[in-house]
């Protein structure tokens, strides 16, 4: 039996930055070349300065005016795309499914997300599934983002478990790869009867 560290984005909650782009700039993002090539003009691979806005290190006008700025897209579409995020993160039922049961068991379940703050407060605030997590780090809270090594060191610490004590559930597979390569057990998430499935076969469920 393992103590389950969620991710948020891709896992529990709708993430896909091309339909978002479609549906709140479609003048820019009219197909789907165009949207994937704005996706990596605004979010850069969440380098620059997404990242910078997920540890927390930019404001709302901040990051709105770097992209801006960089990008050179108008002022006003940059902020529909960022006050339009917590639209796009929906949550995906049969994961909270999954989470609600597990709770229900008695499980311990954590998690560990990049996620700037007012989308964090944003999810906490509205989804009471969120209160099955007995604890978690939010990129924005600590100042560090997953792939980085340093935000899997202070969850474990924070966490009170040992890497292998963990099973970290996340999308994107450079940070699956990093969990792997720091002792944490980590499976890369597509769906959640898939999930369930894979830990069980591992004998962690």
């Amino acid at each position: 039996m393992k103590t389950l560290v969620f991710d948020f984005g891709g896992v529990l909650f709708n993430w896909h930055p091309p339909t978002l782009l479609r549906r709140l700039v479609p003048h820019l993002a009219h197909d789907e070349a165009s949207a994937a090539h704005w996706v990596r003009e605004i979010f850069e691979g969440y380098d620059g300065d997404w990242q910078r806005f997920d540890r927390g290190l930019l404001d709302v006008p901040e990051i709105v005016d770097s992209i801006a700025q960089r990008t050179g897209l108008e002022r006003a579409d940059v902020q529909r795309v960022v006050d339009g995020v917590p639209g796009e993160l929906q949550p995906i039922a049969p994961s909270v499914a999954l989470l609600r049961r597990l709770h229900a068991d008695g499980r311990r379940l954590l998690f560990l997300s990049n996620m700037p703050a007012l989308y964090a407060d944003h999810l906490e605030r509205e989804y009471d599934f969120v209160g099955c997590f007995a604890d978690g780090v939010f990129s924005a809270r600590v100042q560090e983002v997953k792939p980085h090594p340093a935000i899997f060191h202070l969850a474990a610490e924070r966490f009170g478990h040992a890497p292998g004590e963990m099973v970290f559930l996340d999308d994107h597979l450079p940070n699956v790869e990093t969990a792997r390569a720091l002792g944490w057990n980590a499976l890369q998430f597509s769906d959640a009867a898939r999930a369930e499935a894979d830990l069980r076969a591992r004998g962690w469920l």
